[in-house]
């Protein structure tokens, strides 16, 4: 039986490891349609787009089918005043067959009601649909009634207004929510998240970190490149671990003796060890030699050096010793991942 990622560098390489090695049953696609408001916020609907389509590349099989929706017309000018072409117009949506509906509103999107749409989602929630809104576009679920005894977020400047008009939903001061069979955001910066969680509960948290890996690396001022965005960004992760991580870091292409890390870091080798079995789910060598495998990956698409000259950088005495431990983890050579992955430089 071949071997496979054990630490959280797995969320790093997921997208590249063998399809058919993957444990689980595949899921169901799930039917997603977006429809846009005129005026809608362009960052808050790619930001929930981008966190299904990055999903469906981090998976051994597309898990989203993405429709966005227009009104009366194929193209809908967003807050931007950039005009999106969409898939279908609201009428021509067939309501019943979505598993996830969510409206897509913005700053400037006008709230009053609109009988089509407020029929289409009746229509939908009848038939089990999971049904959203983005910025302030729950507006419109509450308008239908279909938020009465539900929680929803809801952009700052329209809470008030919610809490009048809809005296039966639980308007919050939370980013984003999800309860039972409704999802809500407050604004542009949100979005990503509420779909993340969306993605969690149809998949699972290990394509989550996958995609936060692709999405969320500069959530912070600084970039963080320690080791994968989970712990990077973790703020009880203690200062000693976070250290070795840092040395193994540095020192990809002359590793360093896992003795040698724990003195410096001024702990014993055996408490190094809990440590990393804690927070990065493996040993610090079976760590250390899956960093150097990410790192090599990455310079198999993304550079033209040789073989010889990636299996240098990353700390491999030999050729044969580096292809071996590739293709354990890859489930193919190192040449011919290249051949099916290289990004053209």
């Amino acid at each position: 039986m071949r071997a496979s990622f054990e630490s959280v560098l797995k969320s790093k390489n997921l997208a590249h490891l063998d399809k058919a090695g993957r444990a689980g049953l595949t899921p169901t696609v799930r039917r997603v349609a977006f429809v846009l408001r005129e005026h809608f916020s362009m960052m808050a609907f790619t930001g929930a787009v981008d966190a299904l389509v990055t999903a469906n590349l981090m998976s051994s099989t597309p898990l989203f089918e993405v429709r966005v929706v227009g009104g009366d017309d194929t193209l809908v000018v967003s807050d931007l005043g950039i005009s999106i072409s969409t898939d279908c117009t609201l009428a021509g949506l067939d309501e019943k067959r979505q598993d996830i509906i969510v409206v897509c509103g913005g700053f400037r999107v006008r709230l009053e009601g609109d009988a089509q749409l407020r029929s289409k989602l009746r229509s939908a929630d009848a038939a089990g649909a999971v049904l959203g809104g983005l910025w302030n576009g729950a507006y419109f679920l509450a308008e239908a009634g279909l938020l009465d005894g539900h929680e929803c977020a809801f952009h700052p400047d329209g809470r008030a207004m919610m809490s009048e008009l809809f005296p039966k939903v639980s308007v919050t001061t939370h980013s984003q929510v999800l309860d039972r069979k409704r999802i809500s955001c407050a604004g542009a910066n949100s979005s990503l998240g509420m779909m993340l969680e969306v993605v969690r509960h149809s998949a699972g948290q290990e394509l989550v970190s996958a995609v936060e890996e692709v999405l969320s690396c500069d959530k912070m001022r600084d970039v963080v490149d320690v080791s994968v965005v989970s712990i990077d960004f973790d703020p009880t992760l203690p200062q000693t671990i976070k250290l070795a991580l840092e040395l193994m870091h540095s020192n990809i292409e002359d590793p360093i003796e896992i003795d040698e890390i724990a003195r410096y870091v001024g702990i014993s080798r055996r408490h190094l060890e809990r440590l990393f079995r804690r927070y990065v789910k493996a040993t610090p060598p079976r760590y250390y030699l899956e960093l150097r495998l990410t790192r090599a990956r990455q310079l198999l698409q993304q550079t033209n050096k040789s073989l010889i000259e990636i299996s240098v950088a990353t700390g491999f005495v030999t050729l044969p010793h580096f292809t071996r431990c590739f293709r354990e983890l890859f489930d193919m050579a190192p040449g011919q991942f290249r051949k099916r992955n290289h990004f053209k430089v």
